[in-house]
């Protein structure tokens, strides 16, 4: 048995993209947000002399994201500043050496302190702390009374439980019975067994919903209010104006970073006879022409995008209910002739401007559920609001199961099964309808 290699030469034309570091760096820069687009080319900056950073610092007033309120304030840069807060350690301290005496007591406070986390609860076992201090278990409680009558109400606690306690404690207006249900019914009135806790104290159904109801306005993490605000403030990339019947789409340039050429410091270190020198000043003016170039096309990119975005979404512009087309990412990809990539690196962080708020490009996407009775689609984000429309119309003493909002739906013709409207409850926060039941009604 012989064997045998045979070899040989073929040639092939193979089309491949090559993923150069500009590329990669030109993708990277669509996908940013404002604020990561100006640190970067801040950035840039430092690395290169012929960069010069611009920026219009006549802020408009933006709303938070998760706020689609218009502020109407007059435009001012210093409201855009958030308040740095003092954080909750640094006001405990404050308020320990402010209030208490240098005494043993009071170091045992300051060691305690030490293990509150950001929302204001302690972290460590009163145990282990006597361990650590070798402190007496009395003098260890003692601290940490000291601590829980501090600022601010609930600070200190070990559990939720204590936390709401402490809270109620200092609050006049509690209900009567509120602080021995939470001491001693804690559980039963989270899980609504609310008629074991009726009988136990002899008082209608009624009244534990009021209880239920004043502890939903106490906090569960007191600390969180000392949480840094930066961040919240965005600055839309595009903005939209509204003239009768006409939709404008317009670049954002507020608060934007230009980039510009520092020419004659170019053509200083052109002139030298340094070889090394004019090679280093070329290449520094081709990435400044290349960020350029870039920076002009992401802004073009997210210019089209958005555009072809308030052009299929037009009835959400001018009805007042704001209802959503079916619109995905594959079809605005395929009639502006670019990848599904590029338009979802386009709308995610990036956000459109209105006369009534301002909204994530990517809100305006949502998928479509077929209509058997019209033929047509309803969007996801279009049943939700009707769902929702159901729920805050109910009667609340008898919540409507899944079952019956679904026959209700089915009535507006949209028929869904009692899964997804399990799902779209639950993704729009509304508890089963057995947590929704009311008694004082």
């Amino acid at each position: 048995m012989k064997f045998e290699q045979h070899l040989s030469q073929q040639q092939k034309q193979v089309q491949k993209l090559a993923m150069t570091q500009q590329l990669q760096q030109s993708i990277q820069i669509l996908q940013y947000n404002s604020e990561e687009l100006f640190a970067y080319i801040e950035a840039k900056a430092l690395e290169n002399p012929l960069i010069d950073i611009h920026a219009d610092t006549s802020y408009s007033d933006f709303s938070s994201s998760s706020s689609r309120t218009y502020n109407h304030e007059e435009n001012n840069y210093l409201n855009q500043i958030p308040d740095n807060h003092t954080s909750l350690f640094e006001y405990l301290i404050d308020q320990i050496h402010l209030n208490y005496r240098d005494t043993y007591l009071r170091t045992l406070v300051l060691f305690l302190v030490e293990y509150i986390d950001l929302n204001g609860y302690l972290m460590i076992d009163l145990d282990e702390a006597v361990q650590k201090t070798g402190a007496k278990a009395i003098e260890m409680l003692d601290a940490l009374t000291l601590i829980q009558q501090l600022d601010p109400a609930g600070v200190g606690a070990r559990d939720l439980r204590e936390c709401l306690l402490l809270q109620i404690e200092r609050d006049d207006a509690a209900p009567d019975l509120a602080y021995i249900v939470i001491e001693e019914e804690f559980d039963h009135l989270a899980n609504r067994k609310w008629g074991l806790i009726a009988k136990k104290f002899d008082v209608a159904l009624s009244e534990i919903q009021v209880i239920f109801d004043y502890i939903q306005t106490l906090t569960p993490s007191p600390g969180s209010i000392f949480e840094s605000t930066s961040g919240l403030y965005i600055r839309p990339d595009l903005t939209l104006r509204i003239k009768g019947n006409q939709l404008k789409v317009l670049s954002n340039k507020t608060g934007t970073p230009t980039i510009q050429f520092q020419q004659a410091y170019f053509e200083r270190m052109e002139a030298t006879d340094d070889k090394e020198v004019q090679d280093y000043i070329k290449e520094k003016k081709n990435e400044f022409e290349w960020l350029e170039k870039t920076i002009i096309q992401r802004g073009d990119t997210i210019l089209r995008v958005g555009t072809e975005i308030v052009q299929r979404q037009q009835a959400f512009f001018f009805q007042e209910d704001r209802p959503l087309k079916p619109m995905t990412l594959k079809e605005i990809a395929e009639t502006l002739d670019i990848h599904e990539s590029t338009v979802s690196r386009s709308v995610n962080g990036k956000y459109l401007e209105t006369e009534f708020g301002v909204f994530e490009l990517k809100s305006f996407f949502s998928n479509g559920l077929s209509n058997d009775s019209t033929g047509e689609e309803t969007s996801t984000s279009s049943i939700k609001k009707q769902l929702q429309a159901l729920v805050d119309n109910e009667n609340k003493a008898k919540p409507l199961s899944d079952q019956k909002l679904v026959d209700l739906l089915k009535e507006q013709d949209i028929e869904i099964s009692r899964r997804t409207v399990t799902k779209y409850r639950e993704a729009l926060g509304i508890p089963a309808s057995s947590k929704r039941k009311r008694y004082d009604v």
